[in-house]
């Protein structure tokens, strides 16, 4: 653990979820053997559905089934085929995780869907998005809550020496907040959220799942204030997308854990090298103006988000990138 109290260790690496192929005992080696200080639960979305982001999250939540109908999931009156595929994934998973990292001792991370993305993805059954109801919203989030408390507790019994880290994927952010997500004839957008309801609904879900949380956001405009009243200890993104970075350095200042996405995900040319990737934390870390001491503690390396449309060779690549780039950065 960070001397600021973060969970993790100084000069720590990690992946932010998805990676390519289908073979899920590959992708746990390749984690554990590039990323060894904070190693994390792969999700390989070329499976299909159920391993998607939605689909995978969608099988945690309690009492709230989710279906596929025209491609797109939605909640289901019982449960399903679609629903036993996503947990038998999710199951077949930390089983071939217990097998590999069964002597594991540390921070280990595993990623879900915040309950906003997944409001904005998941469809009523009467049509529209759950975020047209706010009462199915509050519901969505209770029945995440007690998913994800579940799921964490599946973890630890596996990996009883380890300390789970949760990473709530919340990619529509942005949007929920400033009434962006259009409505399924695309001619209009769903009411805004405002931003005391957000805050509260994601404040439900990290305070009852009693792990150290961060939220990963990969897109512009990340509501850093926002997230940083919910019980968040640190914040995920994308640093090619930061412009203001006032609000990142009052997060900061404060003693919030950046996961900073510095490696492309796709692949353009040859991967970044560990120094590349150490240079832009490094520089980002003395525009806003912190002592370097602190820069190892509280800053993760990371790709900018996932990586499953990369290839595997460029997958591996940077991991091993961002890994060398913590270590680089911790030896300053």
């Amino acid at each position: 653990m960070s001397d600021q109290g973060l969970p993790w260790g100084v000069g720590s690496a990690t992946g932010l979820g998805s990676l390519p192929g289908t073979d899920i005992a590959e992708a746990q080696r390749i984690v554990l053997g590039e990323l060894p200080a904070l190693p994390h639960l792969p999700e390989l979305p070329a499976r299909g559905p159920g391993a998607d982001m939605i689909g995978r999250t969608g099988g945690l939540l309690v009492e709230l089934p989710i279906e596929l109908y025209a491609a797109r999931w939605r909640v289901a009156p019982r449960p399903g085929r679609d629903l036993r595929r996503a947990r038998d994934l999710m199951e077949r998973d930390l089983d071939q995780l217990a097998e590999q990292a069964e002597e594991y001792a540390g921070p280990l991370k595993i990623q879900a869907a915040g309950p906003l993305t997944l409001a904005a993805s998941i469809e009523l059954p009467i049509g529209g998005r759950m975020l047209r109801d706010p009462g199915a919203l509050r519901d969505l989030a209770g029945s995440l809550a007690e998913g994800l408390r579940g799921h964490v507790e599946a973890v630890t019994r596996r990996l009883p020496r380890a300390s789970v880290l949760l990473q709530l994927d919340e990619p529509g952010l942005p949007a929920v907040l400033a009434g962006r997500v259009p409505t399924e004839s695309g001619l209009g957008a769903y009411r805004a959220v405002e931003s005391g309801d957000a805050r509260a609904l994601l404040g439900t879900v990290i305070g009852a799942v009693g792990v150290p949380t961060v939220v990963h956001c990969c897109a512009p405009d990340v509501p850093l204030d926002l997230l940083r009243s919910t019980g968040a200890v640190g914040v995920a993104l994308d640093l090619s997308l930061l412009t203001d970075l006032d609000p990142l350095g009052e997060a900061l200042d404060a003693g919030f854990g950046l996961l900073a996405g510095a490696a492309p995900t796709t692949p353009s040319g040859r991967a970044p090298t560990s120094a590349d990737l150490a240079d832009r934390v490094r520089t980002l870390w003395d525009r806003l103006g912190f002592p370097r001491r602190r820069l190892a503690e509280q800053v993760v390396v990371t790709p900018a988000c996932g990586l499953a449309g990369a290839d595997a060779a460029y997958a591996r690549a940077v991991l091993a990138a961002c890994r060398d780039a913590g270590r680089r950065l911790s030896e300053e």
